[in-house]
């Protein structure tokens, strides 16, 4: 009788539990929304070591996951540290692979294994960005035409649309390439916190492209605060834009940001959120290498026109 070791390519192919990929969940304030993506995950034919990111809540949600779900590892955090969150989450695992899930997205079985047989392929492949199906209901998101019909032009092996930037709770990354460049940005928190790293990616020839073979369920929680989120995604746009972005381009993102967002005082605290830290832009502004500045470039209509992306709330 011959026995496969775990990690091995016969290992990987069976349908059994995937060693490769991890998952980490970040959440807030949403007990039961984030049982039932625990529930999902566990019952995933990859099997993933799931790593919980509990960003403070009072809810009583760390308990609950102790009690129903103790193969989860759990990081109870007692303040809310947005996207960073993810950062802890990532350096618990070992795994070459970590998908990113939030508390309200679910992954279709067979993804995981999708996505580490992708990254195996591809050795410079940092992130696979999947279609999203909104919930209930199953129809796309609006955002999945623009991944599909992506203007950025990435490497030639690429498996799929080469992409600018992604969405944290619809991807999977590769480990190595997410400690490379250190993570998502502590002072960007949450909204909008995947464009700087993207950009840090490029600037170091990884690729980032979207995998439709790849789907998440998203069902959008009730439990959140649109208007924080909105302000904080204008103030994370600005900074992104002025730490990486050349003086024109930057300052044409400016202008057009400013000439659509309403005009009310969510806008007005993203505005003054974002001016507080100029000092701290100016001193860490690093100009993007022309390879990678010509993907936001590629962009730049895309986002003139996009439907799905607007700061509204």
């Amino acid at each position: 009788m011959t026995t496969t070791a775990p990690g091995t390519d016969a290992d990987r192919s069976a349908p059994g539990p995937d060693p490769r990929v991890a998952v980490v969940v970040i959440t807030h304030q949403r007990r039961d929304e984030l049982l039932l993506a625990l529930a999902r995950l566990g019952a995933l034919p990859e099997r993933p070591h799931v790593v919980v990111v509990d960003n403070g809540s009072t809810d009583g949600t760390a308990d609950a996951v102790r009690e129903r779900f103790p193969q989860v590892e759990l990081i109870a955090s007692p303040e809310n540290l947005g996207a960073v969150g993810r950062n802890l989450g990532v350096a618990r695992v070992a795994t070459p692979y970590v998908a990113f899930c939030d508390d309200d997205t679910w992954w279709e079985p067979g993804s995981l294994r999708t996505a580490a047989d992708t990254f195996d392929a591809h050795p410079r492949l940092a992130i696979v960005t999947a279609r999203i199906l909104v919930e209930p209901g199953s129809t796309e998101d609006p955002i999945v035409a623009e991944l599909r019909d992506s203007p950025v032009r990435g490497a030639d092996w690429l498996p799929g649309p080469a992409l600018g930037s992604f969405l944290a709770g619809a991807s999977v990354l590769r480990r190595e390439a997410f400690e490379e460049v250190g993570g998502f940005s502590e002072r960007l928190w949450l909204g909008g916190e995947e464009e700087l790293m993207a950009g840090d990616l490029a600037a170091r020839g990884w690729e980032l492209c979207y995998l439709p073979t790849l789907t998440v369920h998203h069902q959008a929680s009730k439990a959140r605060d649109p208007h924080r989120r909105r302000a904080d995604g204008i103030r994370n746009t600005l900074w992104t834009t002025w730490l990486r972005r050349p003086f024109r381009p930057a300052l044409r993102r400016t202008v057009h940001l400013l000439r659509t967002v309403p005009r009310d005082r969510v806008t007005a605290l993203g505005l003054a959120r974002a001016l507080r830290g100029l000092p701290w832009v100016l001193r860490e502004r690093r100009v993007l290498p022309p390879h990678a500045e010509a993907r936001f470039a590629a962009l730049e209509h895309a986002q003139r026109t996009s439907t799905a992306r607007r700061y509204v709330s």
